[in-house]
């Protein structure tokens, strides 16, 4: 089963966010002075989660998700981790 995001269906540009198997991939518009390093939110109805996408790909924050969401998440960000961080790059240029 193929995790990679299909990001011409999903994105929403202007507030850039992606949907994807029910969770949905984010930016805070306010992510810190100085900015923090690149990473990206993930929330599902229940839960949040705040991944680092630099310098390597790891969990940073967790409130609610259980291990196998955690890994199923961890999968998906590492293998779109260079779309993710376009879409960083790209918001906060």
């Amino acid at each position: 089963i193929s995790t990679k995001l299909p990001i011409a269906q999903n994105i929403n540009k202007h507030q850039q966010t992606l949907r994807f198997k029910g969770y949905k991939f984010f930016f805070y518009s306010n992510e810190g002075n100085p900015r923090e390093l690149i990473h990206i939110h993930v929330r599902n109805a229940e839960s949040e989660a705040k991944f680092w996408l630099e310098p390597t790909i790891s969990l940073a924050q967790n409130d609610g998700f259980n291990a196998k969401e955690l890994k199923e998440l961890s999968h998906i960000i590492h293998e779109n981790s260079a779309i993710l961080m376009e879409a960083w790059n790209g918001y906060f240029s």
